[in-house]
């Protein structure tokens, strides 16, 4: 093989490598774009899950302010309940 022939041989190597080269980065490129597409998405749902989880937890907290002004206040009741028994046993011991 003559020095000619040796540097086309060369330099149809470095073409077709540079063609890899050129092809992987293409490759390389595509799925980075892939993945910072899906990034953005992703970025997107968690805001919007970020939005609703904030709605919900105030709707509970509104439900649970409610649901504390409507409870029954059970210690007055219990002690309203232990008066009237004295006062009933009271009535029955003068009734006698």
């Amino acid at each position: 093989m003559t020095v000619p022939e040796a540097s086309a041989t060369v330099a149809v190597e470095l073409e077709r490598l540079r063609g890899t080269v050129s092809t992987g980065f293409a490759e390389v490129k595509g799925s980075l774009s892939v993945l910072v597409e899906r990034s953005d998405r992703n970025e997107r749902d968690l805001q919007q899950l970020r939005t609703d989880t904030e709605k919900d937890l105030g709707d509970l907290r509104t439900d649970v302010e409610a649901l504390k002004r409507a409870r029954w206040p059970l210690p007055a009741i219990g002690a309203l309940t232990g008066v009237a028994g004295v006062v009933t046993g009271v009535l029955a011991l003068l009734a006698r």
